[in-house]
């Protein structure tokens, strides 16, 4: 979950963040490496006293440094397609949950085992701890591990965005559209997150709570319901 300390993303919990977290590293450092190769060129073109008043131009020049950028275009075009068809459309969804968006809080629906559904609404201050002080609530989605999981996204009133950090996804859930998302949960734990889009005066109070549990927790907890 996140702190305050915190400087870099949350520990994956899907191979959707575990492919944008590589993502993100593999261009910070062809950025970097970028930065520095120009910074270093013009430290040294700007110290140096020696010039050439007759050098107008040089096509060799040219043409490596307009392919050169071309190539790393290229190279950083593949993993970036390959994340963009991850997190679109990777798989056969297992199970189907609706989540609706209200005024402020979210409504949950297990699509799969009817009369399965429930409202989550924010816990107050003083019922939780300060490492999850406003994104505690008093109902987790509960979701088995290792499972294919379709989340239907819609809104009841204005627009909202339904986001969970360390799954790497964020979906809009816009009053009369659904929107889809997938992910699949790699190992147990509660996971947060919170509506993305400023739908309101409590905005900021609407939070997201996702309990991982292995598959013979998840049956029982559906039997409880």
């Amino acid at each position: 979950m996140p702190t305050w300390s915190m400087i870099s993303f949350q520990d994956s919990a899907s191979s959707s963040m575990e492919q944008l977290i590589f993502f993100h590293d593999f261009s910070m450092s062809i950025l970097t490496l970028i930065t520095v190769l120009i910074s270093t060129a013009i430290i040294i073109t700007y110290c140096s006293k020696n010039y050439d008043r007759f050098l107008v131009q040089d096509q060799k020049i040219e043409i490596i440094w307009s392919s050169i950028p071309v190539l790393i275009l290229i190279i950083m075009a593949v993993p970036s397609l390959q994340t963009l068809y991850i997190l679109e459309d990777p798989f056969p969804p297992s199970m189907t949950l609706k989540a609706t968006g209200h005024q402020w809080y979210w409504s949950y629906e297990y699509a799969d085992f009817p009369g399965v559904e429930f409202d989550s609404y924010m816990l107050p201050s003083s019922n939780t701890t300060k490492l999850n002080r406003l994104l505690d609530s008093d109902n987790s989605i509960v979701l088995p591990v290792n499972t294919k999981v379709r989340m239907i996204v819609t809104a009841a009133d204005v627009i909202h965005a339904w986001t969970v950090p360390s799954l790497g996804v964020k979906v809009d859930a816009v009053p009369g559209r659904l929107n889809q998302l997938m992910f699949t949960l790699k190992r147990t734990g509660f996971f947060y997150g919170q509506c993305s889009e400023i739908c309101g005066s409590n905005h900021s109070f609407m939070p997201i709570k996702i309990e991982s549990v292995p598959s013979h927790i998840f049956i029982k907890w559906l039997v409880s319901q």
